[in-house]
């Protein structure tokens, strides 16, 4: 067992925590980057929701993406961006089924799990950020998920890269 010690400060004031800005480097672990759902929540929305509805609860929430869900069963069942709401998908989607955007729904503009790719936790620990920029440059993707095994073998949602929150973090 490792003994912990209690220290005193000694000083009468500290910075705000969060205040100072937040940099990476292109050498730093890739780990830097990554939403990890080990620390923070997933956004999610509800496959069944509008897209305008959807996209609300984006930016009330400050992120970019959600997870669809299958409410009933309570499962991921996709991944809906920012990017997918205000592109052309809907309109193509609109024009398709002859429909009114209000009648678009998560589930029409999302990216189905089962098309996903992902990087494997494993590989990112090994990662640098510059690779992670590199991967989303090449492959042109505004999100990644990553993923890890649970013990049955089977894949669970570890984490999320952004391509802007990388580009942005690059750049401060």
């Amino acid at each position: 067992m490792t003994a912990l010690t209690l220290r005193r400060t000694n000083d009468g004031e500290l910075p705000i925590p969060g205040a100072d800005p937040w940099h990476v480097l292109p050498t730093d672990p890739a780990l830097a980057v990554m939403t990890d759902f080990r620390v923070t929540a997933s956004v999610t929305v509800v496959e069944s929701a509008s897209i305008d509805a959807a996209l609300e609860h984006m930016r009330h929430t400050g992120v970019r993406c959600a997870f669809a869900i299958d409410e009933r069963r309570r499962v991921v069942v996709g991944l809906v961006t920012a990017y997918d709401i205000q592109g052309e998908q809907p309109i193509r989607h609109m024009q398709a089924a002859s429909m009114q955007r209000r009648d678009v729904l998560v589930w029409h503009v999302m990216r189905r799990v089962a098309d996903w790719t992902f990087l494997s936790i494993e590989d990112l620990e090994r990662s640098t950020v510059a690779d992670v920029a590199r991967l989303f440059d090449e492959t042109g993707l505004t999100h990644l998920t990553v993923m890890a095994t649970d013990p049955e073998g089977g894949l669970r949602l570890r984490g999320l890269l952004s391509a802007a929150k990388i580009r942005r973090l690059l750049a401060t």
